[in-house]
C-alpha cells in the first residue's frame, strides 16, 4: 500500500467518528477542491514542471514577467480616485502622491462615463457624485494640474467615450510639451465588457469596437508608451462570475481586440506589447493566486501559437489589479480593512504589475482621505513588512498551487474553445453568451450566501447589532454641479466656436467615411469642443445601443 493510500484510509476512519463540515468543500467559485495535493494530482492532470511552470520573466510567464519580480521594482500603487469637481479630485491625486502613491488612477462621473456633459438635462444630480466631471480640455487641465504627465503614470476608467477623454489627455501632454514617448499609462477603454457587465456604452458593438481599434492603432503610430486598452475582467466578476468566467471571458475579449487589429492591417508585435489587462482580486485566496498564474500562461501560449507574436513582449500579460468591491459590506465596515489586506496579499503573491486597494467605507459613499490613506498603507505594509516581495513566484512548485493554476487554465481554455466555436466574443456577446453564464453565477452564489453554504462575515453569520453608525463619509453636494456648469458655460462663451463647429464636422465625416476617429477628434478638443458635443456627433452616424435581454 502506498503511503497516500495509507494516510487515505486513516482520513476516513477518522471521518467515520468526526464527518467533514461542510459536506462540498469549495472555492469562492464553487470549484471542488482536494484537502490535499500530491505529485500524483499534478500527474493526473498532466502537469508539466518544465513546459508549464518555467522561471519568472520567461515563457509561458506563469512565475510572473519580470526576471526579479518585485525586487526590481515594486508594483506600482495605483489608488482609484476621482469625485466631485477636477480641483477636488486633483487635490486628491495630490494626497496621494505625497503619502507614496505611485500612480495615479481616474475614476469618472456618470454624466462623464456616458457621454454628457455637465450642463446635460441627463447629468442633472449626479455630477461628481460617482467620480470626477469631465466636460472639456480645461476640465482635464484643472484635473492635472502641477502635476508634471512626462513624470507619472495615469491610469483613466472610461469606456464608452474613451477615444474622447483619450484626445484630450494627449491634447493636454501635448500642451504641456511633454514628448510623446514619455507620455505614459493606460486608458481601459475595454467596450466589449460593458456590453457583457457593467452595461456602460453609447454606439452599436461594430461601431464601438471600431473605436477601440482607432485609439490602438493611433497609440501604436504616435505614443509607443501609453496603453490604449486595459482588457478588463474586473466588472465582468463584479457583475457575480465566477474566477474562470472572469479569466476566460476577458482574455476572450484581449483576443477580440488582437484579431480586429490584425483585420486591420497591424502587425501583432507592434501592438499586442502595449496591451494592458485588469483583474478583480476576490475573497478566495489559492483561487486568485491561481487566475493570474493562469492567466499569464493562457495568454503567451495564445499570442505566440495562434497569432504568430515573435515579440517576447508581446506573449506577456501584464496586470493591474483591484481588490473586490463587490465583497465590501455595510455591516461592520471596519471588516473590510481585513478583506482588502487578504485580497491586496493574493494579488502580490499573484505577480500582479500594478494595484489598488478598496477603500473601508466604499460600501457606504467615495472614500474619505483618511480611508485612502488606510488602503495605500495596506499596500506598502505588504511592500515593506511582509517580507513577501523579496520572491519571485514564493508559492510556486506548491502541490495546491499548481494544480489550482492548471485546473482554472484548463477550465477557461473550455470556455475560450466554446465561444470560438460560436464565431469569436463578438458574436458571443450578440449572442448573449457571456451574459447569461454570469447571471446564472451571481444567481447561484446568492442563493449559497441565503442557504449559508458561502458565507459572509457581518452579513449571513456572526451578525452584531449595529449601533448608530459613526464612520464618516464624504458627501458631494449639488453646489458641485452648479459650479461646474457654470465654468463649462463661461468655456462655451469664449473659445472659438467657429473652430469647433469645423472639427465637429470633420470628426462626423471620418465617422461617416468609416477612417480613424483620433485625428479628428483630438483636433476638435484642442479648440475645446466637449464630450457630448463629440459624442453626440458620434451618436449622429453611429445611433445608439439598445439591449434586448436574452436570459
Amino acid at each position: 500500500m502506498s503511503k497516500r493510500a495509507e494516510w487515505e484510509k486513516k482520513k476516513a476512519e477518522i471521518e467515520k467518528k468526526s464527518p467533514p463540515r461542510p459536506e462540498r468543500f469549495t472555492t469562492l467559485s464553487d470549484m471542488e477542491v482536494p484537502l490535499l495535493c500530491t505529485q500524483e494530482d499534478l500527474d493526473q492532470i498532466n502537469f508539466d514542471v518544465e513546459k508549464d511552470l518555467g522561471f519568472p520573466g520567461e515563457f509561458p510567464y506563469t512565475r510572473g514577467v519580470q526576471h526579479n519580480m518585485y525586487r526590481g521594482k515594486l508594483w506600482t500603487m495605483r489608488q482609484f480616485a476621482g469625485f466631485a469637481s477636477p480641483d477636488e479630485t486633483n487635490k486628491r491625486f495630490k494626497l496621494l502622491l505625497a503619502q507614496g502613491q505611485t500612480g495615479l488612477s481616474t475614476a469618472f462621473d456618470m454624466p462623464t462615463l456616458m457621454g454628457y456633459d455637465c450642463d446635460s438635462p441627463k447629468a442633472l444630480g449626479e455630477v461628481g457624485k460617482c467620480g470626477v466631471s469631465l466636460s472639456s480640455l480645461e476640465d482635464m487641465e484643472r484635473l492635472f494640474a502641477g502635476i508634471p504627465l512626462g513624470d507619472v503614470t495615469t491610469s483613466m476608467t472610461i469606456n464608452g467615450p474613451a477615444i474622447v477623454v483619450l484626445a484630450m489627455y494627449y491634447a493636454m501632454a501635448e500642451k504641456q510639451g511633454v514628448p510623446k514617448e514619455k507620455v505614459k499609462g493606460t486608458l481601459q477603454n475595454d467596450i466589449l465588457k460593458e456590453y457583457i457587465a457593467q452595461k456602460e456604452w453609447l454606439f452599436p458593438i461594430e461601431p464601438a469596437v471600431k473605436c477601440v481599434i482607432d485609439t490602438i492603432e493611433y497609440g501604436t503610430q504616435h505614443y509607443p508608451n501609453w496603453n490604449t486598452v486595459s482588457i478588463s475582467g474586473y466588472h465582468i466578476r463584479e457583475a457575480g462570475a465566477t474566477a474562470v468566467q472572469e479569466l476566460a471571458f476577458t482574455l476572450a475579449d484581449g483576443l477580440a481586440y488582437v484579431e480586429e487589429s490584425i483585420k486591420r492591417g497591424m502587425n501583432v508585435d507592434d501592438f499586442a506589447p502595449r496591451l494592458s489587462f485588469f483583474f478583480d482580486v476576490h475573497n478566495d485566496f489559492f483561487e486568485e493566486i491561481a487566475k493570474f498564474r493562469a492567466a499569464r500562461r493562457i495568454w503567451a501560449r495564445m499570442m505566440k501559437d495562434r497569432y504568430g507574436a515573435k515579440n517576447p513582449k508581446s506573449w506577456m500579460l501584464r496586470t493591474h489589479a483591484q481588490t473586490a468591491g463587490v465583497s465590501l459590506t455595510a455591516q461592520q465596515p471596519m471588516n473590510n480593512i481585513v478583506r482588502v489586506a487578504v485580497q491586496a496579499m493574493a494579488g502580490v503573491l499573484g505577480g500582479v504589475n500594478s494595484l489598488h486597494t478598496n477603500s473601508m467605507d466604499e460600501t457606504l459613499a467615495l472614500p474619505t482621505d483618511e480611508a485612502v490613506v488606510v488602503a495605500l498603507r495596506t499596500q506598502q505594509i505588504i511592500a515593506e513588512e511582509s517580507g513577501v516581495a523579496n520572491f519571485a513566484d514564493p508559492l510556486g512548485g506548491s502541490y495546491l498551487v499548481e494544480y489550482l493554476t492548471t485546473k482554472v487554465e484548463q477550465d477557461a481554455l473550455a470556455y475560450i474553445k466554446k465561444i470560438d466555436e460560436m464565431g469569436g466574443m463578438v458574436k458571443a456577446v450578440e449572442n448573449g453568451y457571456p451574459q447569461s453564464e454570469i447571471a446564472n453565477s451571481a444567481y447561484r452564489f446568492q442563493r449559497q450566501l441565503e442557504s449559508k453554504e458561502k458565507v459572509m462575515v457581518g452579513v449571513n453569520k456572526f451578525q452584531q447589532q449595529e449601533a448608530k453608525r459613526t464612520m464618516g463619509t464624504l458627501y458631494i453636494d449639488r453646489t458641485t454641479g452648479d459650479q461646474q456648469v457654470k465654468k463649462l458655460k463661461a468655456l462655451k462663451e469664449r473659445r472659438n466656436n467657429a473652430a469647433v463647429k469645423k472639427w465637429l464636422g470633420e470628426v462626423k465625416i471620418a465617422a461617416e467615411k468609416n477612417i480613424n476617429l483620433m485625428p479628428s477628434i483630438v483636433e476638435a478638443v484642442k479648440e475645446y469642443a466637449t464630450l457630448q458635443e463629440v459624442c453626440d456627433t458620434l451618436r449622429g452616424v453611429y445611433g445608439e445601443y439598445r439591449e434586448d435581454g436574452k436570459f
